[in-house]
């Protein structure tokens, strides 16, 4: 029998009128790039995480790009970072020639564990080889542990770029991520499957002046035309000078009016997310499997709802149960491959073994179907057919 009900996506974007009315406006005005939308835009996003600066850029990777350069990494650097990510949390150090490590996951939160960070810190302390970088990733819409990173930041001198990417709409202790509480450099994404979207684009919070201004210099070229950081008397109106090696990693204002009309929805989009999570939660308890910490549900941005299959107590294989549930019109995904399993970082020296939670968690994780959109009705399906997935033994079909 053929299944004809419509897939239903791991994620996507939520457009409505306002969203491309807002787009249409712009198409009409004068300004498709470097127009006055974009400063809006940072502006908004001050505004909603409380931070002092904001530099919107084409993508998360440009922003993490160039928050490692503004924080002055360079060959022979280190930067630490989560094995459980985009590999873009890793390549934006290799961008800048440093060398990169990985810190092992904490196995309830699945995100960077902060023990394990401190012990490394302190055996790095002894061999002289701290890095000049940690990034923890606040993975599913939620916050690494944010307050305990940053005190070792202050007692071990690294700098803190929180890879975001995923929490927009999060918060710490009742503080908004993005604002500089914990973090030196926060990063968003606005790709279609996050919280909120631009088509593409990103960009990097801070607190601190010197960073950002270097962060507005990378974005465009390394170009000023500010006259009290030109070499020589400005030659006149048209004038600007090229201070650095910077690259052109700007976002449009055609982006930034699609980002705007967003994030005036962004509670809306967190609400839903979160009674999907809460649903979720109800829905699959009594399953053979764990489910990410619920609590505190209102401080993850749920950008991911991922679960870890106990394959010990159920008789079908991890990929068995995601190609099931794909034949189902189910299309889930897997949060993440381990960075340092990809070849190019076993070309590095990376090995299986070397983060073991990590890896362990590859082994069971499933994200299942999460967006503002998903309709309870949706959501019903997912969690039958992936109760279907789990029951059916190997050979027996879906």
């Amino acid at each position: 029998m053929i299944d004809d009900s419509p897939v239903i996506p791991y994620g996507r974007q939520s457009i409505d009128e306002s969203d491309i009315a807002a787009v249409v406006r712009v198409l009409r005005s004068d300004w498709l790039t470097q127009g006055p939308t974009v400063p809006a835009f940072e502006a908004a996003l001050r505004v909603r995480t409380g931070a002092t600066h904001a530099v919107a850029v084409c993508n998360a990777t440009a922003a993490l790009h160039i928050a490692c350069m503004a924080a002055g990494l360079s060959p022979g650097d280190r930067v630490w970072t989560t094995p459980n990510t985009f590999v873009a949390s890793a390549n934006c150090a290799r961008y800048c020639g440093a060398d990169v490590d990985f810190v092992d996951i904490d196995p309830v939160t699945w995100c960077l564990d902060p023990d394990a960070l401190e012990s490394k810190l302190q055996s790095a302390a002894l061999a002289g080889k701290l890095p000049k970088i940690v990034i923890p990733v606040a993975f599913g819409g939620r916050s690494s542990a944010m307050p305990r990173i940053r005190a070792l930041a202050d007692k071990y001198r690294f700098t803190v770029i929180e890879d975001a990417s995923h929490a927009i709409g999060a918060s710490v202790q009742g503080r908004a991520v993005g604002g500089g509480d914990h973090a030196h450099m926060t990063v968003f994404s606005f790709h279609p499957v996050k919280i909120i979207t631009t088509g593409e684009g990103g960009a990097v919070l801070t607190n601190q002046p010197a960073l950002y201004e270097r962060l507005l210099s990378l974005r465009s070229h390394g170009i000023t035309r500010a006259p009290n950081r030109m070499s020589v008397p400005s030659h006149g109106p048209w004038y600007y000078e090229m201070r650095e090696l910077g690259f052109n990693y700007r976002m449009t204002d055609l982006q930034a009016a699609l980002g705007l009309s967003q994030l005036a929805r962004l509670d809306e989009f967190l609400a839903r997310r979160r009674t999907l999570a809460e649903r979720y939660h109800r829905l699959l308890s009594g399953m053979p499997l764990q489910r990410p910490a619920l609590e505190p549900l209102g401080e993850s941005a749920w950008h991911l709802y991922v679960v870890r299959l106990s394959l010990a107590q159920i008789a079908a294989s991890h990929r068995c149960v995601f190609e099931r549930l794909h034949a189902a019109g189910i299309s889930v995904n897997l949060h993440y491959i381990p960075v340092h399993m990809h070849p190019y970082y076993a070309s590095l020296g990376f090995a299986p073994g070397d983060f073991p939670q990590a890896e362990h968690y590859y082994r069971e994780a499933i994200s299942l179907p999460m967006y503002a959109a998903l309709t309870d009705v949706e959501q019903d399906r997912v969690v039958h057919e992936l109760g279907q997935a789990i029951a059916t033994p190997v050979g027996g079909g879906r």
